[in-house]
C-alpha cells in the first residue's frame, strides 16, 4: 500500500498491525519535522536520524545540517521557490545565518563570509558529493548562480561593448559543459560524465572578478560506446532536435534514428535545449561560425559511427566496406573535410615501420581493428573539442589584468558508480570519491578528535570508516590495480585478461578490499569500496589505460582543410607514442597512461582541497528510481552509512560549537585590547604596574571564560531538549 508523502506499507491483512505503523510514522513526523540539525536529535543513532531525514523530507523539507556538513536530500521536482534570487539575497542580508533554515545558500554564505573574516585570509572549497543522480549538478549550478548574484558588481560602465558581464559569463560556462560532458545514464538523466573544480575569484571588495575551471576524466568513450538504455552526450541530440532544417539537411541528420551513436533519439529530456547552448556559446564569445564549424564535425562523428565494416576471408585482403556504409563515409569526409579515399585507407590499413633502414610496411587490419581505429578517430576529436571549449573558457571567464586575492572552490564530480558492467571509466570514478571521502575522513573525523585529545579533554573517541585499505589497494606501492595496469602497458603485455586476473589475485592477496566473483565466467575483480562493493570487468582494461591514437590518425586530421581541425590538430605536433612495432632499438619517451595521467590530476585537486577551509554538502538520493516524495529507508541508510553522516554527527555534537584559535581572537577584538591599554595605563599612574604578559593573561582567561560560557549554553540547550 503506498501511503502520501513518501510513507509506504505492506498490507498484510492485520488492519490493526498498519494503523499502529501509520500511528507510528506520524508521531516521529511531527517529533522529527522540526529538528533542523541533526546534533539536536536525542539520541543520535542511524534510526533517529533516519527517522528525522524521512520526516523532514515528508513536509517537502530538504536540507537538514549535520554538524560540519549539509545534508540534501533530491526532491526528483522542480522546487523554484527554494531557490529564487530574492531568497539567495535574504541569506546573504541576514546577520545571523543560524536564524534561517539550513539551505545551500546559507553554506555558500558561510564560505564568502569566511573569505573576508578569517585572519589570516583562507580560501575556501565546498566539495558536493554524493552517488550518481543524488543532484550535485543541480547544487554546483545553485551555488555559481548564488555566488553570481551576492558577488556581482554593479560598476558596469554603460555602452560598455564586452561579450558579457563576468558574472554571465560564469553562469554560461555551465549550459555549455553539460552539453558537451553530460549524458543520461541509467542512474541519472544529467550525469556528468567529467569532474570540474571551478575557482570563483573575488577581489578585496569581495567581488566576483574572475573565474577558472578544472577538468578531469572526460568519459569520451561514450562517444562511440552507450550501455543498454543509455545516451550519447547531450550536444549529439540537441544538434540533432534543435537544428534548423536547413543545418540537419546539410548535415544529413534528417534521420536521427538510423545513427548507431544515437541511441534514444525519441527520448525527450530537458537537457536536450539547442538553444540556450547556443545562446551561451555566444555570451562566451564563440562566434556563429565557429559554433557551427563545431556542429558540423559532431555531425561527421555520428556519420563515422555508421561506417560499418565486413569481415574479410583472407587476412592479406582490405576489409569491404557494408552497402550503407559507402554513403555514411562519404558525409564523413565531407563534413571533416579529409579525402575519402584516405579516411577509409587509415581505418583499414596500419602502417608499420620496421628495420635499419626504416622500412615503411602497410598492414590490413581484420574488421575488429578497423572498428577501433574508427572509434578511437570519433574519440581524440570529440576530447579535442572539448579541451578546447574549456581553453575558451577559462580565457572568457578569466581576467588576467584583474588582481585577485582568495577563491572560493566548487568541487563537482560524478558520483560513485556501480553497473552491471564496469570498466575503467567507472574505476576512476570510484577512485575520485574514495580520495574525497578520505579528505573528509582525515580533515574531520580524524583531525577533529585528534585535536580534543591534544587539548586534554575528556573523550572518547567515535569509530568510522576508514578507507585507507581501499586506497592501498586501488594506488598504493610498491603494488596496487593501478601499478599492475602500468606495469601491463608499459611492457607491452599481450591483453590477456585472465592472465591480468592471477597477477591482481597473487600481488594484492593480503588486502581485504580486492577478491573476485567466482561466479562469474569472464575475468574480473571486485573493489569493497566505502559505499559497497563493485565488481570490475578485466577485458579491454589494460588497452583502455594505453589509450592509443595511431599516428595515422594525427595524419589525416592535420590534413583536414577544416578550420578548427586544423587548430586543434597542428602539423608541428609531434607523436608521443612511438610504433608499438617499432624494432628499432631507441630511447622511448615515459608512457602516459589513464590512470597515471588522472592520479597526477586527482593529487594536484587534492592539495588545492587541503589548502583551503572546506564545506561539505552531501547529497542523498532518496530512491533509485528518481521519483518525487518516496524515501526508501533502505537506500537512504546505504547512503548515510557510507559517507558516515552519523559518525559526523556525533562527534559535532559532543565538540565545541564555537572554535577560534587564542590568536585570531586577540585580532578580531583588538578594539577590547586597545580597552585594557588605556585601564592599564590609568592603573600604572596610580602606582601599580602590570606586564604584557599579565595582560594577555587576562585577555586569555577573557577568551576562555567566553568558551566556557557558550558550551555552558549549549549544555542547557540540550538539557532542555531531552525534557521536552
Amino acid at each position: 500500500m503506498r501511503r502520501a508523502n513518501g510513507f509506504t506499507a505492506h498490507h498484510n491483512g492485520d488492519d490493526n498491525s498498519l494503523d499502529k505503523e501509520v500511528e507510528s510514522f506520524l508521531s516521529d513526523q511531527q517529533q522529527f519535522s522540526c529538528i533542523s540539525d541533526l546534533t539536536k536529535v536525542n539520541p543520535v543513532t542511524t534510526t533517529t536520524v533516519l527517522k528525522c531525514l524521512q520526516a523532514r523530507y515528508a513536509i517537502d523539507v530538504f536540507y537538514t545540517k549535520a554538524g560540519c556538513s549539509l545534508v540534501a536530500i533530491n526532491p526528483f521536482r522542480p522546487v523554484q521557490s527554494l531557490y529564487s534570487q530574492e531568497l539567495m539575497k535574504e541569506y546573504h542580508a541576514v546577520a545571523r545565518l543560524q536564524e534561517l533554515k539550513p539551505h545551500i545558500f546559507t553554506v555558500a554564505e558561510e564560505s564568502y563570509r569566511n573569505v573576508q573574516s578569517q585572519i589570516p585570509l583562507v580560501n575556501q572549497s565546498i566539495i558536493v558529493s554524493g552517488e550518481s543522480g543524488a543532484g550535485k549538478t543541480w547544487t554546483s549550478r545553485c551555488l555559481m548562480k548564488f555566488y553570481a548574484t551576492v558577488a556581482a558588481s554593479s560598476d558596469i560602465p554603460e555602452g560598455s561593448i564586452t561579450v558579457e558581464r563576468i558574472e554571465q559569463r560564469v553562469l554560461d560556462s555551465n549550459p555549455v559543459m553539460e552539453a558537451f560532458g553530460n549524458a543520461c545514464t541509467l542512474r541519472n538523466n544529467n550525469s556528468s560524465r567529467f569532474g570540474k573544480y571551478i575557482q570563483l575569484h573575488l577581489n578585496r571588495s569581495q567581488l566576483l572578478t574572475s573565474a577558472s575551471v578544472q577538468t578531469f576524466l572526460l568519459e569520451k568513450t561514450r562517444v562511440a560506446y552507450q550501455a543498454p538504455q543509455e545516451r550519447n552526450f547531450h550536444i549529439f541530440y540537441q544538434i540533432a532536435k534543435g537544428a534548423t532544417q536547413d543545418e540537419r539537411r546539410e548535415w544529413d541528420l534528417l534521420e536521427t534514428a538510423r545513427f548507431c551513436w544515437l541511441p534514444n533519439s525519441e527520448e525527450t529530456l530537458e537537457e536536450d535545449c539547442f538553444d540556450v547552448t547556443r545562446e551561451a556559446m555566444t555570451h562566451l564569445g564563440i562566434d556563429s561560425f565557429t559554433q557551427n564549424n563545431i556542429f558540423k564535425i559532431l555531425a561527421g562523428l555520428l556519420h563515422l559511427g555508421n561506417i560499418q565494416f565486413c569481415e574479410s576471408e583472407d587476412e592479406a585482403q582490405l576489409c569491404e566496406l557494408e552497402d550503407l556504409a559507402k554513403g555514411f563515409a562519404e558525409t564523413a569526409s565531407r563534413l571533416l573535410r579529409v579525402p575519402g579515399e584516405q579516411l577509409l585507407d587509415t581505418l583499414r590499413i596500419r602502417t608499420i615501420t620496421a628495420g635499419r633502414q626504416r622500412q615503411v610496411f602497410r598492414k590490413p587490419c581484420l574488421k575488429a581493428e578497423c572498428e577501433t581505429r574508427r572509434d578511437c578517430l570519433a574519440k581524440v576529436i570529440y576530447a579535442r573539442i572539448f579541451d578546447w571549449l574549456v581553453s575558451v573558457i577559462n580565457e572568457s571567464i578569466c581576467a588576467s589584468n584583474s588582481m585577485w586575492n582568495n577563491f572560493i572552490g566548487l568541487l563537482d564530480v560524478y558520483g560513485f558508480e556501480s553497473f552491471v558492467e564496469n570498466h575503467l571509466e567507472q574505476l576512476c570514478i570510484n577512485y575520485a570519491n574514495e580520495k574525497l571521502q578520505q579528505h573528509f575522513v582525515g580533515h574531520f573525523l580524524k583531525a577533529q578528535q585528534e585535536e580534543y585529545a591534544e587539548e586534554g579533554l575528556e573523550w572518547s573517541f567515535v569509530n568510522y570508516q576508514d578507507n585507507q585499505t581501499c586506497l592501498d589497494a586501488i594506488e598504493g606501492n610498491p603494488v596496487s590495480i593501478f601499478s599492475l595496469l602500468n606495469e601491463a602497458c608499459r611492457l607491452n603485455w599481450t591483453s590477456n585478461a585472465a592472465q591480468f586476473q592471477s597477477r591482481i589475485e597473487i600481488a594484492l592477496s593480503k588486502n581485504t578490499c580486492v577478491s573476485r566473483d567466482k561466479f562469474r565466467k569472464e575475468p574480473n575483480f571486485i573493489v569493497s569500496h566505502y559505499a559497497g562493493s563493485v565488481c570490475y570487468r578485466i577485458e579491454s582494461m589494460v588497452e583502455k589505460n594505453k589509450d592509443p591514437v595511431p599516428p595515422e590518425l594525427v595524419l589525416l586530421l592535420q590534413q583536414s582543410q577544416d578550420a578548427l581541425l586544423q587548430k586543434l590538430f597542428p602539423v608541428e605536433e609531434t607523436n608521443t607514442k612511438p610504433d608499438e612495432n617499432d624494432t628499432k632499438t631507441q630511447a622511448k619517451p615515459a608512457l602516459v597512461t589513464v590512470v597515471s595521467k588522472f592520479k597526477g590530476s586527482l593529487e594536484q585537486l587534492m592539495e588545492i582541497l587541503h589548502s583551503t577551509t572546506p564545506q561539505y554538502i552531501r547529497c542523498i538520493k532518496p530512491n533509485a528510481d528518481c521519483k518525487a516524495a518516496l524515501f526508501r529507508k533502505e537506500e537512504v541508510l546505504h547512503q548515510l552509512e557510507a559517507c558516515g553522516i552519523v559518525e559526523t554527527v556525533n562527534i559535532s555534537a559532543a565538540g565545541f560549537p564555537i572554535r577560534i584559535s587564542f590568536g585570531s581572537f586577540l585580532e578580531r577584538y583588538g578594539l577590547l585590547k586597545k580597552l585594557k591599554k588605556r585601564n592599564l595605563r590609568a592603573t600604572s599612574s596610580q602606582g601599580n604596574n602590570f606586564s604584557p604578559d599579565a595582560e594577555n593573561v587576562l585577555l586569555g582567561f577573557l577568551f576562555h571564560s567566553s568558551q566556557n560560557l557558550l558550551l555552558s549554553l549549549q549544555a542547557t540547550h540540550f538539557t532542555l531538549l531531552s525534557l521536552l
